[in-house]
């Protein structure tokens, strides 16, 4: 007998063992690199989406800062013009006895010279009168006190008297002007 055929059983599953083994290794040697190519692309497309996910944050946390700032500055804006308008609503009264007096005095020097400093005071602080009169009457502007027929066919819902003006703040009503519209 051969020195083959005299192995062991032992010997001989060793020997297979070692027979297999090395074309385990080569058979998981591709599907490991497989196994770390597939992880490598998933990690990559899971970084990716988290870039994504973290852009897309950056993007909505910076407008809606943008939004914040633009609002905040309107606000200011805003403050600043019409910040005055409850004082000038409590000095419309002086203003209007300011023109009484001017139609009582047959219009005094005194009381012109005062009269203009005050208006262009207030104009330069936005203040504008109203120019209602023979003007169509418009219920965002003015306040109807009373209607009287009109006088003429083409003078209907034109505005015949003022009552009390109307001034404007700004470009922004302050107060409405109380006329006599025709009808």
């Amino acid at each position: 007998m051969s020195k083959k055929e005299h192995t062991t059983p032992k010997a001989e599953e060793t020997a297979k063992q070692q027979e297999e083994l090395p074309q385990t290794e080569e058979a998981q040697q591709p599907e490991a690199q497989e196994e770390k190519v597939e992880t490598e692309e998933d990690k990559l497309q899971e970084m990716g989406e988290k870039l994504a996910a973290l852009n897309d944050k950056y993007v909505r946390l910076y407008s809606e800062y943008e939004n914040y700032r633009k609002r905040t500055n309107q606000e200011k804006a805003d403050l600043l013009l019409n910040g005055s308008r409850e004082m000038m609503k409590a000095i419309l009264p002086v203003v209007d006895d300011f023109e009484r007096a001017l139609v009582a005095t047959d219009n005094d020097e005194g009381v012109k010279l005062i009269y203009s400093k005050l208006m262009k005071i207030l104009e330069q602080k936005g203040l504008k009168a109203m120019e209602v009169k023979g003007e169509k009457f418009d219920e965002a502007l003015h306040e109807a006190v009373t209607q009287i027929p009109a006088p003429e066919p083409d003078q209907k819902g034109l505005v015949i008297d003022v009552v009390e003006k109307g001034y404007y703040l700004n470009d922004k009503v302050l107060r409405y002007a109380k006329v006599v519209v025709a009808c």
